[in-house]
């Protein structure tokens, strides 16, 4: 893993972690349902952005060197990629 992204998706990670925490304590403190709503988009764009982070990562080191080798390995490139964002190769 490239050292930048990881220590940028280990801070997002952390971010996470507290932000879930939030949220399990405005459940059980029966808060209002909409300020919980608006904590679980929150938590939703920070996964994306760790997704974000996590792709390019795999683009950069991963995916390049399968490109490179060719062939089956490209292939498996690309059907992972594919997985990734829930479309099917036809």
């Amino acid at each position: 893993m490239i050292e930048d992204i990881k220590k940028r998706a280990l801070h997002r990670t952390s971010i996470l972690e507290g932000q879930l925490r939030g949220v399990a304590r405005m459940i059980e403190g029966e808060e209002y349902c909409m300020d919980i709503i608006t904590q679980s988009r929150a938590i939703q764009k920070s996964l994306e952005s760790l997704n974000r982070l996590l792709l390019e990562n795999h683009l950069r080191t991963h995916v390049t060197h399968m490109f490179e080798e060719g062939g089956d390995e490209r292939e498996q490139a690309v059907d992972e990629l594919l997985k990734a964002f829930d479309f099917e190769r036809k």
